[in-house]
């Protein structure tokens, strides 16, 4: 599986596929339009209420039904209180949820009934269910002939389980093409299928916390599971402020945010300070529906690589702007997640 780096080419290491899962503003200038809807794209974001009124974010969540892989995991004594209990603080706030499903992740373990049991707690928390493939396959390892299909087969998974044909994908890994050729075909695929790619902002580590923190449970570490869940937030704040200023140097404001975490332990025991914290910087929650309208996400976005990085990269470097990676975890877990995954 391809490593998932930084627009500096840093790496962060994912798990496997059934695994755990700055004073004066800068001047913003464009890149010359040479088509309609670019064009369309530029004057809107000139026109588009500015963030100064109200942040905003759609909160969006991954590799359901559960993140973590293991002994249990899937068990539905275990997984329906963790999902009741995640979903818990997004039901109080009414927060617009976008859910992404690995259509075969717990397929062995549960039932067909179980499974729609799982995802209609979801629905009626209010969240629209999205397509994350059935395979959760990397689309810089795996050529088009064999991920495309497995696209197709995680939506007519999630039409079998839920009755509805899904509108939202989103590219496992935020892999999304490692040339030119792999991208527009994906982009083209998509379309063709009325499937809309679901785009990262605030793309994070939560994966590299939540495994940690996996660790530290199953090894009975209580200490380094309070020192995992403390840092966690903080960390996210830190990203979440680091994007908010890139947002107003690439696009030249404060956009609709779109927000990645995951289905997992370490967000069904953080999901409430995490909320607080968006709350206590201005941010008001929204749908993605909502987000995509702004004109940003039509920004030219030529951007073609083996790693999953936001789209504030993505469009900084279609534009030829200098690369500035967001904050990294802290180094104590850094290094503790590379001596587990490296042994």
């Amino acid at each position: 599986m391809g490593d998932r780096r930084g627009p500096q080419g840093r790496a962060r290491r994912r798990p496997p596929p059934d695994g755990p899962q700055r004073p004066a503003r800068e001047l913003v200038t464009f890149p010359k339009i040479s088509s309609l809807p670019g064009a369309l794209a530029i004057a809107g974001l000139l026109v588009f209420p500015l963030a100064a009124q109200q942040r905003t974010v759609a909160i969006t969540i991954d590799d359901l039904p559960v993140a973590q892989s293991g002994a249990g995991a899937c068990a539905i004594e275990r997984l329906e209180p963790l999902t009741r209990t995640l979903l818990a603080p997004f039901r109080k706030r009414q927060v617009p949820l976008t859910a992404f499903v690995i259509g075969s992740r717990c397929a062995d373990e549960l039932t067909d009934d179980q499974r729609r049991a799982i995802l209609q707690l979801w629905q009626d928390a209010g969240a629209e269910i999205g397509n994350h493939s059935y395979s959760h396959r990397s689309y810089t390892s795996s050529p088009p002939e064999e991920y495309l299909p497995d696209v197709l087969r995680g939506d007519q998974e999630l039409q079998q389980l839920t009755g509805r044909p899904t509108r939202y994908f989103r590219s496992p890994m935020l892999h999304t093409g490692p040339t030119p050729q792999t991208r527009d075909q994906l982009r083209a695929f998509l379309a063709e299928h009325d499937f809309q790619q679901s785009p990262v902002t605030f793309d994070n580590a939560d994966w590299q916390f939540s495994f940690l923190l996996a660790h530290a449970i199953q090894t009975g570490d209580k200490d380094l599971e309070r020192r995992i869940e403390e840092a966690y937030v903080p960390y996210i704040e830190s990203v979440v402020a680091f994007f908010e200023k890139r947002s107003v140097e690439v696009v030249g404001r404060e956009i609709h945010q779109i927000h990645l975490m995951h289905s997992n332990v370490l967000n069904m025991r953080r999901s409430e300070e995490l909320l607080a914290m968006f709350e206590r910087r201005g941010y008001r929650f929204i749908s993605l529906e909502e987000a995509l309208r702004d004109p940003a996400y039509a920004l030219p976005n030529d951007y073609a690589s083996g790693n999953g990085i936001s789209w504030f990269h993505r469009w900084s470097m279609t534009k030829g702007m200098p690369n500035k990676g967001e904050p990294d975890p802290p180094q104590w877990l850094l290094d503790a997640y590379e001596s587990l995954t490296s042994r």
